[in-house]
């Protein structure tokens, strides 16, 4: 039985290293001791690798990734991860969202509380200095304070639902997520990003990018409340440092809870300098039941991915299909078929492909882009071409690719409509789907058809005369191809398009006899 290879490049949970030995189909190495200029060596037959924050994927890596399938980052964070560069090489990146989610809300939960009952600081006193001054410590409750939450996905929802059960009022603000998901929980919402600067409390819980980077600025900070208490446990840098360190020093932010760093290990920050902030080490994830998730997610995924079963919490598929409903997945197989015929149909350097939709798909065009993409280019790339760097292939071609919502049809509930325009001309196909799941193409360059998406077929356009059917259907014969249907249509201009399905491969001598007829305009052939 062919194996494959798998590599750990950093130190996971027994639980999921034990996970990959056991598995028969899987090479596992381990690799997480070795220098990294060495690993670059192992991972070069691997298919797939695991990978934590001591790893750098950058563009030496990739380079020398030639058999990867996908990367799976063992945790949240995919800093380290040059997703782009992965993107253009085909390369699959997932990460596991997820499995330290309760960590990280617990410990949110306890700066916060750190914060505000200055906890560190007492048990300094007493443990280390063994000082018994209780009069020194006086902090605040929780209770009834405002905590404002930026980014209500996984983990800053669970922080709102634990804050409402102490008793605070909570208020969420996440641009990306519908106003419900708060509501329901009893938790009040706002698009407005000054209703949280005036929160008694804030805490993140955002991605890290160029939205996010610096989103608690000093002009933020000016707007805050006096003695405002801010907490970071998400990552580095979504809070400015030098911001933070004048605001502490002024004393205009009270205290706070800090556990991510831009550059760590950041054991000279000035931060650590000031006596109104709690600190620790980047501990998010930090707790045996988080490394044992991690490690038997991580395992889990790099399997799957490696047999080619499935790629969840993948950062660069087309789509995520957990989130699409049903009708929409034939539609983006159907649009990979034509755009794949429509590529033999015109054989020449692709300019622009335009996708537009009618009915419920045309809120999917995006999505289906991408898949018309691989199919219009699969002919001239082969492997090379896949969903995760057609954009990629795309750009470097200078290709532009179009999407387009319209209005419904008044004949089909959805339709999909393929430009591909060509040095040598334009091909516009349009096709849907029946209630029996057949896959019609009902339009070609405006000649009206009824025809299924599959097998051998010719398109022979031609001046709309008598006799032309005859005298393809005879030439076909000679050459002993047997036509399976038939179908033609007609438009204004006296001109006709025929669209036949043949029962074998057309040689290139029929299609220049066919182009010889004196009615016929062009023809095109396309197998599918």
């Amino acid at each position: 039985m062919e194996k494959h290879k798998v590599v750990v490049c950093d130190h996971i949970h027994e639980a999921g290293l034990e996970m990959l030995k056991n598995d028969e189909a899987i090479d596992y190495v381990f690799a997480a001791d070795i220098d990294k200029t060495e690993l670059l060596t192992v991972i070069e037959d691997a298919e797939v690798v695991i990978t934590r924050s001591s790893t750098d994927v950058d563009e030496k890596f990739i380079s020398h990734a030639k058999n990867m399938k996908a990367i799976v980052r063992a945790g949240v964070g995919v800093d380290n991860v040059d997703i782009d560069g992965c993107s253009k090489e085909g390369i699959i990146v997932m990460n596991v969202p997820t499995a330290n989610t309760i960590a990280a809300v617990e410990l949110t939960m306890t700066h916060m509380l750190s914060c505000m009952r200055m906890f560190p600081y007492s048990h300094d006193h007493l443990k280390n200095q063994r000082i018994w001054k209780r009069e020194k410590w006086y902090g605040h409750e929780l209770k009834g304070k405002k905590l404002g939450i930026i980014g209500f996905g996984n983990i800053g929802s669970r922080v709102g639902i634990r804050s409402k059960a102490f008793e605070m009022d909570v208020l969420a603000y996440d641009p990306y997520i519908s106003a419900s998901k708060a509501t329901d929980l009893g938790i009040d919402f706002t698009t407005n990003f000054d209703d949280i600067l005036a929160c008694d409390i804030i805490t993140i819980h955002t991605p890290k990018n160029s939205e996010t980077i610096d989103i608690i600025n000093s002009e933020e900070i000016a707007k805050m409340k006096d003695g405002v208490v801010l907490v970071n446990c998400a990552r580095g840098g979504l809070y400015n440092e030098d911001a933070l360190y004048d605001g502490l020093t002024s004393g205009k932010i009270r205290f706070a809870g800090i556990d991510v760093f831009i550059k760590e290990p950041a054991t000279s920050h000035k931060l650590l300098d000031l006596e109104n902030i709690v600190v620790s080490p980047h501990l998010g994830a930090n707790t045996f039941e988080s490394q044992y998730n991690i490690g038997t997610q991580a395992a889990e995924q790099a399997i799957n991915a490696a047999k080619g079963i499935a790629f969840p919490n993948a950062f660069n598929l087309p789509i995520d299909e957990s989130k699409i409903p049903a009708f929409v997945k034939p539609f983006l197989e159907m649009g990979q078929r034509v755009g794949f015929i429509s590529a033999q149909m015109n054989k020449s350097s692709i300019k622009s492909i335009k996708v537009s939709g009618r009915g419920d798909i045309a809120s999917y065009v995006d999505s289906l882009a991408t898949f018309v993409t691989v199919g219009s280019l699969v002919e001239s790339s082969g492997d090379a071409i896949n969903y995760v760097n057609a954009d990629f292939v795309a750009k470097e071609r200078n290709i532009e690719i179009k999407t387009e919502s319209l209005a419904d049809s008044a004949v089909y509930k959805n339709l999909i409509t393929i430009k591909l325009t060509t040095e040598k001309g334009v091909i516009e196909i349009s096709a849907t789907i029946f209630d029996d799941d057949v896959q019609r193409i009902v339009d070609i360059n405006g000649f009206a058809l009824d025809v299924a998406l599959k097998g051998n077929m010719i398109l022979f356009k031609n001046t709309d005369v008598p006799g032309v059917i005859g005298q393809v259907g005879s030439t076909l014969a000679s050459r002993n191809v047997n036509i399976s249907d038939f179908r033609l249509g007609r438009n204004s201009k006296d001109e006709a398009l025929a669209v036949i399905l043949v029962d074998s491969d057309v040689c290139e001598k029929t299609l220049k006899e066919l182009a010889s007829l004196e009615a016929c305009i062009e023809v095109y052939y396309a197998k599918i």
